[in-house]
């Protein structure tokens, strides 16, 4: 049983005092000094002793000293018999560890002194009043941010979606409380609004998760980044299509009204050069590289540099493998560019798929669809039946009437890739995955339409990352 002495005064020495009492533990056992005649209720005499004394007096303190202390807690509000209690401490017992309370935010802090500081104790608090702010263990852990808790709003990324659509990389959600109740988090658990998350993770981690899951609509390339980037590369680009990928991006750049970065590598066609900087205009910027040969690393560079949130491509340079990668080592969404136009499609297309990715990425396909203006079709391929299909479908329906943005699910006997080829424009929207780089002959026994997205190549395609 540890032996704890605790020397107060004044109002708040007993209150806390007080809140000492309250706490429930059969660990410890107090000893109390106060400068004035208190009366406290409600303690067991057993672990509580308590005296009435002047603690500046060495006499005094010293004789209580001679047991065998694990701590000393100092709550007084006079500056000057802290000082002084301080030394007498000291000069009995050198090495016994001293919390002190700073009231003053005046005290030089020393080696062998826990200083509370009460002024930054009161901010901390009368944070977590504030909207919007996420509420922070601070008694908990390591109190440097990894247990957060964070309410749910009516209109976030998260609501109705299942826990375990949500890939939860160096972070969990560890508790949800809804209506005063604790529901423990399973994989077929829905998220409601409302909704009170406790997070478990890195600091730095859950301050993205909680971003996301305040996030509402009209905020993509967030919570990726904030600008756009068109990549060209003029060695393997002609200048009919690199005109064509300028008029599409800034077109792009007005619907989102984001910053656009043009990236110009291996700058050979000097006419192509003065028509892109003709067009820059606005929030537009041309960065150009001179170096030759730059390999793909530039992309993972700019792409932190610029905090891109939309990265735009062309078909072309999209087909390079290692452009792929450095683009989903980025975690980053890309538009893939087609040769045709960008401003006259209508409609989103998102195909269901088995592996239950849809879901993770369901949030941003109604902010492109809701931005652009595009009506969403919902494809479900029912030759492959799945739980994670309906669930989807059920998560877009709740979604729909969130967001008050109508969707069409179709079923479809047929791989629906098929049909797709018939229509004359759309935008394809799918998860970004590792399936992006399967080989030749496992892509040519596959039906799986994430893996075939090579069939659609000639329709613009928007490639999401599954993680926040």
């Amino acid at each position: 049983m540890k032996k704890i002495l605790i020397v107060s005064d004044g109002a708040i020495g007993k209150h806390y005092i007080e809140r000492v009492i309250g706490t429930y533990t059969s660990e410890n056992l107090y000893y109390v000094v106060h400068t004035e005649e208190n009366r406290f209720e409600g303690y067991n005499p057993a672990r509580y002793k308590f005296f009435q004394f002047d603690p500046t007096s060495f006499y005094k303190i010293s004789n209580l000293l001679k047991m065998d202390f694990w701590q000393v807690v100092l709550v007084m509000e006079n500056q000057i018999d802290l000082d002084q209690t301080i030394k007498n401490i000291r000069m009995y017992k050198p090495s016994i560890r001293i919390i002190a309370l700073d009231i003053w935010n005046s005290v030089s802090p020393e080696d062998d002194i826990e200083w509370v500081n009460m002024q930054e104790l009161i901010a901390a608090n009368l944070i977590d009043y504030l909207p919007n702010i996420p509420v922070l263990a601070k008694n908990i852990g390591l109190g440097s941010g990894e247990i957060m808790e964070v309410l749910v709003p009516f209109g976030s990324s998260f609501v109705y979606r299942h826990i375990g659509s949500i890939e939860q990389k160096n972070w969990k959600i560890a508790a949800i409380y809804r209506n005063r109740q604790l529901i423990i988090p399973s994989d077929n658990k829905m998220i409601q609004p409302n909704d009170t998350l406790v997070l478990v993770g890195e600091p730095s981690v859950l301050r993205s998760i909680y971003r996301a899951i305040k996030r509402e609509l009209g905020q993509f390339p967030a919570p990726f980044g904030s600008r756009l980037y068109l990549y060209i590369d003029m060695a393997i680009e002609k200048p009919s299509s690199i005109m064509g990928l300028v008029r599409r991006s800034i077109n792009i750049q007005k619907k989102l009204r984001q910053p656009l970065i043009i990236k110009v590598i291996n700058p050979g066609n000097i006419d192509a050069l003065r028509m892109i900087k003709a067009s820059a205009e606005g929030n537009v910027t041309i960065d150009i590289c001179y170096d030759i040969e730059p390999d793909e690393g530039i992309i993972l560079s700019d792409i932190k540099k610029y905090y891109i949130g939309l990265f735009l491509v062309s078909h072309k340079a999209f087909c390079s493998k290692a452009i792929r990668k450095k683009l989903y080592a980025g975690n980053v969404p890309v538009l893939k560019l087609a040769d045709r136009s960008f401003s006259s499609i209508k409609e989103s297309v998102v195909i269901l798929s088995e592996e239950g990715h849809i879901e993770n990425i369901s949030t941003t396909i109604f902010d492109v669809s809701s931005q652009f203006g595009f009506n969403l079709e919902l494809i479900n391929y029912v030759h492959e039946e799945g739980n994670h299909k309906q669930k989807a479908i059920e998560h877009f329906n709740n979604l729909s009437a969130i967001f008050s943005k109508s969707i069409h699910v179709s079923e479809q006997e047929v791989n629906p890739i098929r049909k797709l080829r018939e229509r004359e424009n759309f935008l394809h929207i799918l998860p970004f995955t590792d399936k992006m780089f399967m080989g030749p002959l496992d892509v040519f026994f596959s039906t799986d339409p994430e893996v075939l997205y090579r069939k659609l190549s000639r329709f613009h395609q928007l490639f999401i990352p599954t993680q926040i």
